[in-house]
């Protein structure tokens, strides 16, 4: 729902306010609600919502009276210059003043903040003064240290992890923005106020010690370890593979807070998998990528196997995907070689049982979230399972056959439709996508695939960040476009001009660099008729 065009604080205050009033309605099948600066975006399942309900419920939404900015002012303490502050000596001669000038003025003006996304936790503030709102650096960092304080343009905001970045770094804040553990794990909210206080050595901010198991989840400690871990069910790690993570449904209902939502790159197969060993859909499981890991059973098991097939073996007997097998203690799962498709889930009956981070298990790497310390496994990993109560479903390859069979020699063709942004672009560019064929870079992953090939021609204006869509296809300046994945970030700048529909998503989380990829528009209705039609397909299996 777009309410304007510009940064404008009376704008944000109606898309804050609508917001809270949609999130209020609790509208079945609504799984997030997000503001940005001048747009909310809800998202749902049409499958258990209906999309004009929605659509209408957004139309009240917009009547909704913005709420007056009368809390408290939330003071930040920063150190400004110096180590904490690299780029400070620069702004000021872009400015034209002294670093204590540039100083005084960043913190003499109370800032609102317009939205969370970026990082999870990182506000985007405004309005710097105009006097030193220097851009954005022409070659971004490859790290900048959690906590700090940087400019861009008209824009200030703190580094809530450690990331990569291109702001203007001008100073660093002990206090934690965001902490996982923490309720709420966002410091600031849409529509806070903020106002930064130089101080030469400000103090850390206390925090309450976490639960012993979270401890160990962000510790990356082996469950192992724990006293309370003797006689349970679990798993040992013996070699990771390429890149594997635990995954669940995803951390859905922290968008608004700049959470990415991750979950599996290959919703079917995650679902197959669960459904092989008696799962509830969304349990946790391990998505292994090309290279699948060595594991061994400490304790009886069974386990299914879904997705691509990466050569799965069970104390050396072969297991296709979309069967399952029941594993005695000190059996050993193993994975090959590539055959077909690029990541399969192996799921254990109950499921793995990491500690719940924002009420999900799934693993962002990118801001280690979730999993075991928020990365990939690694040798020595224990992972306990959780109680089985549910009796396995035995092979199951109905919804996992309707994927992998969309899967062509070397990449394959899916549908998309019209994305957010698509009346950015000249009419026809949103068609000639038909046309083109592009290849997954080496510089894809989680986050997003780069693609090559052919170049969009670029947007006919410019757009202020908003929200994101998993499948969507942003275009940058340069035209090389980015297919948005699992653990895309909540906002971004570059308009999309398409988005995969979500029945298709399964056959793109398949697809490996060097793989094409080519695009069939469709309407709203057939997208939704699509994933109606896969989700009975699931539910026969």
């Amino acid at each position: 729902m777009e309410l304007g065009e510009t940064i404008d604080e009376q704008v944000n205050a109606r898309a804050v306010a609508a917001a809270a009033w949609l999130r209020e309605a609790h509208l079945s099948g609504v799984r997030d609600v997000v503001p940005t600066y001048a747009a909310v975006a809800v998202f749902f399942d049409p499958l258990t919502t209906d999309a004009e309900a929605v659509r209408q419920a957004m139309v009240r939404a917009r009547e909704a009276s913005p709420c007056e900015a009368d809390g408290p002012i939330i003071e930040i303490p920063v150190a400004y210059g110096g180590e904490a502050g690299p780029d400070l000596v620069e702004v000021a001669r872009w400015a034209g003043m002294s670093p204590d000038e540039v100083i005084e003025r960043h913190a003499s003006r109370t800032y609102r903040v317009f939205m969370l996304g970026f990082l999870p936790g990182f506000a985007y503030m405004g309005t710097v003064e105009e006097a030193i709102a220097a851009p954005r650096l022409a070659t971004p960092r490859v790290r900048v240290p959690a906590g700090s304080v940087g400019i861009a343009g008209g824009q200030t905001g703190i580094y809530s992890t450690e990331s990569p970045g291109g702001w203007q770094i001008i100073g660093r804040t002990p206090v934690s923005v965001f902490d996982a553990i923490r309720t709420p794990a966002s410091m600031f909210a849409p529509g806070d106020r903020v106002r930064f206080v130089s101080a030469g050595a400000a103090p850390a901010v206390r925090q309450e010690a976490p639960d012993e198991d979270v401890r160990n989840a962000i510790a990356g400690r082996p469950f192992a370890g724990r006293p309370e871990m003797a006689g349970r069910r679990s798993i040992t790690v013996v070699r990771p593979g390429l890149f594997t993570t635990i995954q669940d449904g995803g951390r859905w209902g922290y968008q608004a807070q700049g959470v990415p939502v991750a979950g599996p790159m290959d919703p079917v197969a995650h679902r197959v998998a669960n459904a092989l060993v008696g799962n509830p859909a969304d349990a946790a499981t391990l998505e292994a990528t090309i290279l699948g890991p060595e594991l061994r059973l400490e304790t009886e098991a069974m386990l299914g196997v879904a997705g691509a097939d990466l050569g799965v073996t069970l104390d050396g007997a072969q297991l296709p995907p979309g069967h399952a097998a029941r594993g005695a203690a000190g059996s050993v799962l193993r994975f090959s070689r590539r055959v077909h498709g690029t990541r399969a889930y192996v799921a254990f009956d109950g499921g793995v049982d990491v500690p719940p981070i924002l009420g999900s298990r799934a693993t962002y790497v990118p801001s280690g979230l979730g999993g075991i310390d928020g990365r990939a496994l690694k040798v020595g990993d224990v992972l306990p399972l959780r109680s089985a109560d549910r009796s396995p479903a035995g092979s199951q390859d109905r919804g996992l056959t309707s994927v992998m069979d969309r899967l062509k020699a070397g990449g394959a063709r899916v549908r998309v439709i019209a994305g957010p942004q698509s009346s950015f672009f000249e009419p026809g560019t949103l068609e000639s996508l038909q046309r083109s064929r592009f290849t997954i870079s080496p510089q894809s992953d989680r986050m997003g695939y780069r693609l090559t090939g052919a170049r969009i021609p670029r947007a006919s204006r410019e757009m202020i960040s908003g929200a994101t869509f998993t499948g969507a296809l942003q275009v940058p300046a340069s035209g090389d476009p980015i297919l948005l994945m699992a653990d895309r970030q909540v906002t971004g700048g570059y308009p999309q001009i398409a988005v995969v529909i979500t029945a298709d998503l399964p056959v793109v989380g398949q697809l490996a660099p060097g793989d094409w990829v080519e695009f069939e528009i469709c309407t709203r209705a057939e997208a939704i008729a699509a994933l109606a039609e896969q989700e009975q397909c699931l539910v026969r299996g």
